[in-house]
């Protein structure tokens, strides 16, 4: 008889660790998002590791005492990676995969895999690879073409926006926080049938939908990337244009999870 074997894919097995300072959020709260993210991206959390500081190391983000407790766990729970709460330097990534012999990774990291994994639209791609070329700095190669290609894009979506302003429609855009209910929302409202699940970030590119209100005028709704506390730079700077369909929306509908304990901290991030 024929022995089978298992061929799926090993499930990465994570530590989450985090610094809390002084001036900072809950980093509880904290690190059960980045555990959310976690799991977006397909890992397992096995463990989490918190130190008070006053500051981050500069070399190693967590003190030396720290690393040694990290190092325990990662051979005891078997994880096969760490995940930092924080943006890391080149040098501290670098510094902290000397000292456990393991995969680091940073939130920054897993945030840019889940978007590069959930981009659709040649758009969405484009501003997923800026960010990552951004990112990763040393290698910068063909960031210039891909510059050129968002650019040409983004006037695309300029004479789109100018030609929707030019039929005297109004434009509402759906902003608020990652997993807050906007495609939800812009489902029950227009019959979008675009991709709604309990995950972060599961819609990445705008929609925009027809909408008939009760009074008989017609109103177009458009929802937007969501956004979560410590979102990077590039990334931002990336969906500039995406953006855009907010800042020149007619009007703003901004979506809170009412159930979420966190809700003052997202209404603060959006």
């Amino acid at each position: 008889m024929v022995q089978g074997y298992d061929t799926e894919e090993q499930k990465e097995r994570v530590l989450l660790v985090g610094v809390q300072l002084d001036n900072q959020e809950d980093m509880e709260s904290s690190l059960e998002e980045l555990k959310a993210l976690a799991k977006t991206a397909g890992a397992e959390t096995v463990g989490k590791v918190i130190q008070p500081r006053d500051a981050y190391h500069p070399a190693t983000y967590i003190g030396k005492g720290k690393l040694e407790e990290v190092r325990s766990l990662i051979e005891e729970t078997g994880a096969t990676g760490i995940i930092c709460d924080d943006e890391l330097s080149p040098a501290q990534l670098r510094n902290l995969e000397d000292a456990l012999g393991t995969k680091v990774m940073d939130r920054t990291m897993v945030i840019l895999d889940i978007f590069a994994s959930r981009a659709t639209t040649s758009e969405g791609k484009i501003q997923v690879e800026v960010a990552q070329l951004k990112y990763r700095s040393t290698r910068l190669t063909g960031l210039g073409t891909t510059l050129k290609d968002l650019e040409e894009i983004k006037n695309h979506r300029e004479v789109a926006r100018q030609n929707r302003s030019r039929t005297a429609v109004p434009v509402a855009a759906i902003v608020g926080y990652t997993n807050a209910g906007k495609s939800t929302l812009l489902n029950y409202m227009t019959d979008a049938g675009i991709l709604s699940e309990d995950k972060l970030f599961a819609t990445l590119d705008p929609t925009t939908r027809a909408m008939n209100l009760p009074n008989g005028e017609k109103i177009l709704l458009t929802d937007t990337v969501g956004f979560i506390r410590k979102l990077p730079h590039n990334l931002i700077e990336a969906f500039k244009s995406t953006l855009e369909e907010a800042k020149y929306a007619d009007i703003i509908v901004h979506v809170v999870d009412a159930s979420s304990p966190d809700r003052d901290i997202q209404m603060d991030v959006v």
